[in-house]
């Protein structure tokens, strides 16, 4: 789909979720044919021409300035994550994709390995793990079983039953989650074949992907509670942060978890840790 197509559904996705009264608007009781705020309010709101809009909407509007989407992202009550989102569809960054998977370097992988009762791995731009220590293999998923063209958390999340199993009820949250991320990403590198073979791959064989990507959620993963039943050790409850590394372009963070000190997930962790030692870490070979 063209970019200015999905600048468009951006936009109706968002202005169909808003109400009248949300708005401040009266819909004076009457019954309206789509859900959300009418093309014609939404464009009073923004402060521009009903005509103008519309043709943000159809894609056929070029170089919209950053005051009317400034205005627009107002109008549609767009958080933070939305709000660049919107500036992105309507002017696409231009970032060249890598040739070449990314290679990590050797000292990034002893970081790693150095949390011993952490999970911690590292992701490139479109949820592929690159690396990753035994924690994480112990905890979530033994990435090192997993054929390299699936060791992405995004199929891991959605395709994957064992572990949809250890996300347990927390699954739909995860998944909402997931999907919210690589509609962020893909704002940001529109033209990445990796991250978009990701997400045709997901949309043909996963119909609950394909409802939550329609629903044109998003944002960014900063840091976050995971929720896991492990079958050996039981619930795990692992706040966690993520790392930036503006060293390494073709990775995007490293991702580290970490339990509350002398809560029953360290203690599970301290014992996963122990048991864990023949599980690997990822090959840099």
């Amino acid at each position: 789909m063209a970019r200015n197509g999905r600048l468009g559904e951006f936009l109706k996705s968002r202005r169909a979720r808003l109400r009248p009264e949300d708005a401040g608007l009266s819909s004076y009781g009457t019954r309206r044919r789509v859900p959300g705020l009418r093309r014609e309010e939404l464009a009073q709101l923004a402060g521009v021409s009903v005509a103008y809009y519309i043709r943000l909407e159809q894609g056929t509007a070029d170089g919209v300035s950053t005051e009317i989407l400034d205005a627009i992202s107002r109008a549609l009550r767009l958080d933070g994550d939305e709000h660049a989102h919107l500036h992105r569809l309507a002017h696409p960054p231009r970032r060249a994709p890598a040739a070449a998977p990314p290679r990590l370097r050797a000292p990034l992988q002893h970081l790693l390995d150095s949390f011993a009762h952490a999970p911690a791995y590292v992701v490139g731009h479109y949820t592929n793990v690159v690396a990753w220590n035994r924690l994480t293999a112990a905890v979530f998923v033994d990435l090192a079983n997993v054929p390299p063209d699936e060791r992405t958390w995004s199929h891991q999340i959605h395709l994957n039953p064992d572990y949809k199993a250890r996300l347990g009820d927390n699954w739909p949250t995860v998944a909402r989650r997931n999907a919210a991320y690589l509609r962020f990403r893909s704002g940001q590198d529109p033209d990445d074949p990796h991250l978009r073979a990701v997400i045709d791959c997901l949309r043909e064989r996963s119909p609950e992907f394909g409802r939550l990507w329609s629903a044109h959620h998003v944002t960014d993963l900063t840091h976050g509670e995971a929720r896991i039943d492990h079958p050996e050790v039981g619930r795990l409850v692992l706040p966690f942060e993520t790392l930036h590394l503006p060293g390494d372009p073709d990775l995007s963070r490293l991702m580290l978890y970490a339990a509350e000190p002398g809560s029953a997930s360290e203690a599970a962790l301290r014992k996963l840790a122990e048991t864990s030692a023949h599980l690997s870490s990822a090959d840099l070979a």
